[in-house]
């Protein structure tokens, strides 16, 4: 019976696929065995774990959103196309949201640094260097933008529930101030373009006025230098001088055959003429110094009027900017912490922990295993003794 092949190929057959194969009842022995390991090992961990996050000290998460103002069209800018002053302002920002801009800004050097002085945040971080108190101040805060909405958000961690809560609200107070400073919106750039010509103006009508009284400059000058003719003058001249000022604008942007170019050329050479026209006309060689003194006081007493104009119209229209820095939910001293989440670590720990548990006791029960098998016995010290010459 034992020579019969029917019999010794299905043992042979089977012995070779518990060969191949990998037991299930070999990974779950040892883990059975070892489950008061398992359990208590894990279980305990966790509790430690759990234990030492209390040593740690709690992190609070203040939150504050606002909406960042919108560039948009003033109505300033169709006022200045109809004076032909388009051209003198500087290039007009592209159309895009100013989100990232603000972003930006709220996390420059300068807002870092007048955060980290009015907290005294060097001490709070224990900082030797401000470097190293604005990169713990980089780690503590989170700024995001809204996909859908647009609004931008502050998160502020810190230990303090009270100090997060004013950092965060510190950060739109800051970003307030800067935008103040600078000029980012349309109307900003506006304003501060006029106010440098108005500036500039200003002090050219003074040295006007100065030079007609010292010329002596009365009320009979009039008979000689009609007032009409010096405002007609002074009005013309000032716009020739606008028209100069925006060809060189073209001129920096488009070529010199575009027919824009040559059109403000065209333009310029005939207000030019205009101008010479009435400069001859009203010119007496025998007549007193004040007539030209007095063109040029109209001239320059003209151009302030423009410029004053301008500014001011500039002016309401940052100020109305200024005002869509809107706080939607304001920074509060949050009631709970944000972390650590003693939960979550005790969980993690714990699973974790049986996790290695189970791979010490598989890895310990095959090497057990493979210490009785002579071949792989063999094969393990070998590998010992490679392992014992590499060190």
């Amino acid at each position: 019976m034992s020579d019969d092949p029917t019999i010794s190929a299905p043992a042979d057959a089977h012995d070779d696929a518990e060969d191949d194969g990998i037991d299930l009842l070999d990974v779950a022995v040892p883990l059975v065995e070892h489950w008061k390991l398992l359990v208590a090992g894990s279980l305990g961990v966790g509790v430690l774990a759990v234990a030492i996050s209390y040593l740690v000290s709690p992190i609070f998460t203040a939150r504050t959103s606002f909406l960042p103002p919108q560039q948009q069209q003033s109505s300033a800018a169709s006022a200045l196309a109809s004076l032909n002053l388009s051209a003198l302002l500087p290039g007009a920002p592209a159309a895009r949201s100013p989100a990232e801009q603000y972003v930006a800004l709220m996390q420059s050097t300068t807002v870092t640094d007048r955060l980290i002085d009015r907290f005294k945040l060097m001490t709070v971080y224990d900082a030797e260097y401000r470097v190293d108190a604005r990169r713990v101040l980089a780690a503590n805060v989170q700024i995001t933008v809204g996909k859908k909405d647009g609004i931008i958000t502050v998160e502020v961690d810190d230990k303090d529930p009270q100090r997060a809560a004013d950092l965060a609200n510190s950060h739109v107070e800051e970003l307030r101030r800067m935008t103040g400073q600078l000029a980012l919106t349309e109307a900003q750039q506006r304003r501060v373009f006029f106010e440098r010509h108005l500036e500039n103006t200003r002090d050219r009508l003074t040295q006007a006025q100065q030079a007609l009284q010292a010329s002596g400059f009365n009320a009979g000058a009039l008979k000689a230098e009609p007032r009409a003719a010096a405002e007609s003058y002074a009005k013309l001249k000032a716009e020739a001088t606008a028209a100069e000022v925006r060809l060189q604008t073209l001129r920096r942007a488009l070529a010199e055959d575009t027919p824009e170019v040559q059109q403000q050329q065209a333009m310029l050479s005939a207000l030019r003429a205009q101008l010479a026209s009435a400069a001859k006309a009203s010119d007496d060689p025998s007549g007193p110094d004040y007539i030209g003194k007095y063109r040029e006081f109209k001239y320059q007493e003209t151009l302030f009027e423009l410029f004053s104009r301008q500014y001011e119209m500039a002016r309401v229209d940052e100020s109305r900017e200024g005002a869509l820095i809107q706080v939607v939910d304001t920074a509060t001293p949050p009631e709970r912490k944000s972390r650590p989440k003693r939960s979550i670590v005790g969980i993690v720990t714990t699973l974790a922990t049986g996790i290695v548990l189970a791979i010490f006791l598989l890895a310990r029960h095959a090497w057990r295993n493979g210490m009785r098998d002579p071949v792989k016995a063999e094969k393990l010290s070998r590998m010992r003794n490679a392992l014992r010459l590499r060190r």
